[in-house]
């Protein structure tokens, strides 16, 4: 019931007023006056009231606080403190008093001249009364306003984050299909009987990259059986000439991670160093994985008089999109670490799983 009420805007303006004049009658009980005379009172000076309530959370902060126009600010509140006072000093002497009967013998205008030059007055009787609720409304105005730009904020940020993992996934996707239409391009130069069979574990896997690779995080099962698929290819393409090895030991439990992160490391072990071999290339593939973490290894030969890195090996597209992902997706809980020598390269990726972790 309550939160309809506050998401309604004018039920949250009527349910503040009544909480407002409710508290400031208590108060104004303790100057003695009975309760009948300070709700005549304030109800007097009750426009007077909204208006510098409204005119200050509605025209002076976002016309002059906002912008940073203090000066203006400041002269401007000043201005509209006596104005509203003065309205609500002559409220409760042509209404609140005739009401109550109280007769002044003053005329008219000279009341009003009073009114307007009595400063004094104003200040000690009318400029609590009259602003004390337009000062507690612009408080919760900013404090509501403040909350909203944090959540929009971490919404952007949130918005953003996800744009950009999107746009790295997309990147790593035509970087994956390419290197794999090579392998079969290669296989049908030769003339190959294993061509189908490459067509085959390339629909696989781009079954798996286009409709279940749009989740944040996969099973690690399912990443396996594609890291799989793909050494098939590529065992297919180059046959006795690659030493390929890939040990696993992962829990029986069932452990999830970002999509694409193995493939890519793998992916990048035989585009710039098993395709680059001038003789039989090594890869070893190792994978421990329990319900805490994830600890991945990748080694493979390069050729050694590949002076110049040409296809930024160690910068390549698969590379830098795993360290990105892993920043955005595991900021604190991996370790990415590459082992460079002459002929050889090795990548370890070591990943600590949160235990909520979706």
């Amino acid at each position: 019931m309550l939160d309809r009420i506050l998401k309604n805007r004018i039920l949250t303006h009527i349910l503040f007023w009544v909480v407002i004049l409710t508290l400031q009658s208590q108060v104004f009980l303790y100057t003695g006056y009975t309760l009948k005379v300070i709700v005549i009172y304030t109800l007097a000076i009750l426009p007077s009231i909204l208006m510098a309530a409204y005119f200050l959370v509605y025209y002076q902060i976002p016309k002059y606080a906002y912008p940073k126009k203090y000066v203006r600010f400041a002269f401007s509140l000043l201005g509209s403190m006596y104005v509203f006072t003065v309205l609500a000093r002559m409220l409760t002497v042509f209404v609140a008093e005739p009401i109550m009967g109280v007769v002044d013998d003053v005329a008219p205008i000279h009341m009003v001249l009073l009114v307007l030059f009595s400063v004094d007055r104003l200040g000690r009787n009318y400029l609590l009364a009259v602003y004390i609720a337009p000062f507690i409304m612009a408080s919760i105005k900013l404090v509501q306003q403040r909350s909203e730009e944090k959540r929009k904020l971490e919404q952007l940020e949130k918005e953003k984050a996800t744009a950009e993992l999107n746009f790295l996934k997309a990147q790593i996707h035509p970087h994956f299909l390419l290197n794999t239409l090579n392998n079969i391009y290669a296989l049908t130069l030769k003339k190959s009987e294993q061509s189908s069979e490459s067509v085959l574990k390339l629909s696989e896997m781009l079954t798996y990259v286009l409709y279940r690779c749009n989740e944040k995080f996969v099973l690690l099962e399912d990443e396996i059986r594609l890291l799989e698929n793909y050494i098939s290819l590529e065992k297919l393409r180059y046959g006795s000439d690659l030493q390929l090895s890939f040990s696993k030991k992962v829990a029986a439990t069932p452990i999830k991670l970002a999509p694409l992160i193995l493939l890519s490391i793998v992916e990048n072990a035989f585009k710039h160093g098993v395709s680059g071999a001038l003789e039989d290339a090594v890869v070893k593939i190792d994978l421990k994985a329990t319900e805490h973490a994830i600890h991945f290894t990748v080694f493979n030969t390069k050729n050694i008089s590949q002076q110049e890195d040409i296809t930024e090996y160690t910068k390549g597209i698969g590379s830098s999109n795993v360290r990105k992902q892993l920043a955005m997706l595991y900021p604190g809980q991996f370790r990415y670490l590459v082992k460079e020598e002459a002929n050889t390269y090795e990548v370890q990726l070591h990943i600590e799983l949160k235990q909520d972790a979706p």
